[in-house]
């Protein structure tokens, strides 16, 4: 999408849905890139309603408050509304693997000086974890395997690498769990299912502690497909986006809820 283009065809484009009284208006683009707040953390944005007032070649403008707008790119909606026709729109937002949000404040029990639990609801600034499905492991190795699955980014930068799993549909985590004296020959192991437009089976990612390396294989119907070698700790997030993530995340799903059916795009 082209913003410069866009921001100079909007005042035309929404100037009949104005208030008179208006001397300005807000608007926002979404264009499949991460939004960052005032503090410079990296937000997801929420999901919202509104009507459909313009929509040209690269973008469909959204009127979603007295003198505010959404642009949405249109190459990334999963349908095209008419003009007219009111619509919830969800942006990409970032989840964890029980579905809700990765924004989604923590609640926890704590214990007052005479042991009465209460509830108390936990939020950090910026923080949007997509912890694994799994149970703390006994190898140290496997430890820091999950640990880097947390924490390292994909290759958009907005993402870690188990916010791609969520997103690659990844189930049936298992773990292989070996005694330091197995390390070499059953190396520490991590297994899930994912199903994208790239690959759908399981995919078992293994620390070779001999060349403190990982490999990544890919099986399907018990065998396996293809394996990466040599995949250092900084490459396992590329690695495994060339191997299982299509792009279909970033699509912003719009749905169409008076007017007129939208059109599949």
């Amino acid at each position: 999408m082209d913003h410069q283009a866009i921001r100079q065809q909007l005042p035309l484009l929404v100037a009949g849905h104005l208030p008179r009284t208006a001397r300005s208006f807000q608007f926002n683009i979404f264009d499949g890139q991460p939004k960052e707040s005032a503090l410079g953390f990296r937000i997801d944005p929420k999901p919202f309603e509104g009507k459909v007032v313009a929509t040209t070649d690269e973008a469909i403008v959204v009127k979603i408050g007295r003198t505010q707008f959404a642009v949405l790119d249109r190459e990334l909606v999963t349908d095209i509304p008419v003009e007219g026709a009111k619509v919830a729109v969800q942006p990409y937002a970032r989840r964890r693997f029980d579905g809700l949000r990765a924004d989604t404040p923590e609640e926890v029990v704590e214990h007052a000086s005479d042991g009465t639990p209460y509830k108390v609801t936990r939020l950090v600034l910026g923080s949007a974890p997509a912890l694994l499905p799994v149970v703390k492991p006994e190898c140290l190795e496997l430890q820091q395997l999950i640990e880097q699955l947390e924490s390292m980014p994909a290759p958009d930068r907005h993402r870690t690498i188990s916010h791609m799993l969520v997103d690659a549909h990844a189930s049936d985590f298992t773990l292989v769990d070996p005694s330091p004296e197995n390390i070499i020959r059953t190396p520490p192991t991590i297994s899930f299912n994912v199903a994208t437009g790239k690959f759908v089976g399981r995919v078992s990612v293994l620390y070779l502690r001999g060349d403190d390396v990982y490999a990544i294989e890919l099986h399907r119907d018990g065998e396996c497909v293809e394996r990466c070698d040599e995949v250092y700790f900084d490459m396992l997030g590329d690695t495994l986006a060339h191997l299982i993530d299509d792009g279909s995340w970033r699509r912003i799903q719009v749905q169409s809820i008076s007017g007129r059916k939208a059109t599949s795009h």
